[in-house]
């Protein structure tokens, strides 16, 4: 039938796209690869039109006197970026050599049954750790980074139990959100104790036990998803940008009421208004807990082992910046004291700029080296305890306006993050694409020259 190398162009393009967005690539990316494989396979792009939503792509290839449509729905939302680098490389490969359908489709069947980078445990002992980097950042001694760390592996393997018996996720999440908190308070409590009955083990007593309750569950922050929200919104996708913006509330609403249950059954008061989360580090100490908590996060979002060390710089250059910009006098320590928002803003264009200058030697897209690296900026901490404010309101004089303040600085922030991280991207795609794009199709053409020369002979 006439139809059917179309369809099984279609095919290959949809199914692209499905992996791209199974695993947390943004709606922009999605698009651009999708269109780079019609390119490759002689869709005419002005016939093409693609239509991304959340769950669900169309592709339709339409002539004047015929049209073919296919749906492809997407399963699954996980964060894979080993995934949607690997799928970019292949995509640019096919354009340096000859690569038939049948064997594109291979490679997308590795590349969709390939395993994880890390084990289970890995990735909690990972996740845990940079909880518990968190939890240094937040002005938490070492001993806190410990207990953080135990509870939120601990956590991280209750997730992935939880996730493997089919259960609700916005249930799983509330259940993670208590057990880790509790797990936290535990081990202060414990601590304390046995530090108070056998001084020779004293070092186990932490002056900064509630900063781990603050850490120990901020492995569920849905950074990728909340970074995707706005590069889509940024980038006109208000659709899928809005359904990512409510999948992503609905995580943070489970986790506030998890760590909310958990907070009033430790019968700790004021843990809203009172608890700061102002350091007074060194910053060889923020420079450790920073790469400790990109390379953490690494680990769950399944970033290649060999670009860890790159990740953990860009965590390093994001924090310090932050740090340098928004702390100072004021707060007791070293900075321009412009505040969190403009700190934040500043680290990730910073982080975003030398990202950009070195996705091409790396061979990796943006986003799988940004969003590691920036994700220790994520204001989880407000963002839940803006959501615990307003869910443990009683009417006393002064909660609205705490809760409005946590729940537009972690606003802001979070855009400040978004933007820093896209709009150097943006004017570095736009510079790069036509070049890469001129380079594609003069490829292309050679290579279409060359078969149909070899054809004649």
């Amino acid at each position: 039938m006439e139809s059917t190398p179309q369809l099984r162009r279609l095919d290959l393009m949809l199914r692209t796209g499905c992996l791209l967005m199974e695993n947390g690539a943004d709606t922009s990316r999605t698009l651009r690869l999708m269109k780079r494989v019609a390119l490759l396979y002689g869709i005419p792009e002005k016939h093409l039109h693609i239509y991304v939503n959340y769950n669900i792509l169309m592709a339709n290839l339409s002539y004047p006197d015929h049209s073919y449509t296919k749906f492809q729905r997407i399963e699954k939302h996980e964060i894979n970026l080993n995934v949607i680098r690997e799928l970019s490389i292949l995509t640019m490969e096919t354009v340096r050599q000859d690569c038939p359908p049948d064997v594109f489709e291979q490679h997308l069947d590795r590349i969709d049954n390939m395993k994880r980078q890390y084990s289970p445990w890995q990735v909690a002992i990972g996740g845990g750790l940079a909880c518990g980097g968190f939890c240094v950042q937040f002005g938490g001694d070492w001993q806190a980074f410990f207990y953080a760390s135990l509870a939120a592996m601990l956590g991280l393997r209750l997730r992935e139990w939880l996730g493997r018996k089919g259960n609700n996720k916005y249930v799983n999440i509330g259940i993670v959100a208590f057990v880790s908190t509790l797990l936290a308070w535990i081990f202060g409590m414990i601590s304390e104790s046995i530090a108070s009955a056998v001084p020779q083990l004293s070092a186990l007593y932490s002056d900064t036990p509630w900063h781990a309750l603050m850490a120990c569950a901020l492995f569920i922050v849905p950074g990728v998803p909340l970074i995707n929200f706005i590069s889509d919104m940024l980038s006109d996708f208000t659709q899928v940008g809005i359904t990512r913006a409510v999948n992503t509330l609905a995580i943070l609403i489970a986790m506030a009421f998890g760590i909310g249950f958990a907070i009033q059954v430790c019968g700790i008061d004021n843990f809203v208004r009172d608890l700061t989360m102002v350091p007074h580090h060194a910053y060889v100490t923020y420079m450790v807990a920073a790469a400790i908590s990109a390379v953490g996060f690494s680990f769950i979002f399944n970033v290649p082992r060999h670009l860890l060390w790159v990740v953990a710089i860009g965590g390093i250059i994001a924090i310090c910046t932050r740090n340098f910009v928004s702390l100072g006098p004021s707060s007791g320590n070293i900075g321009l004291d412009f505040g969190p928002i403009v700190g934040t803003f500043v680290g990730s264009v910073l982080v975003s700029v030398i990202v950009c200058s070195i996705v091409r030697r790396t061979h990796t897209p943006h986003q799988c080296l940004s969003i590691p690296s920036v994700i220790p900026m994520i204001p989880g901490v407000l963002m839940y305890r803006a959501l615990f404010a307003f869910i443990n309101m009683h009417g006393v004089v002064g909660e609205v306006t705490v809760a409005v303040n946590n729940a537009i600085q972690s606003s802001l922030i979070i855009l400040c993050i978004a933007l820093g991280v896209a709009i150097p991207n943006i004017f570095f795609r736009r510079m790069i694409s036509p070049r890469r794009e001129r380079e594609m199709l003069e490829n292309l053409i050679k290579r279409y020259q060359q078969q149909a020369n070899e054809g004649e002979d």
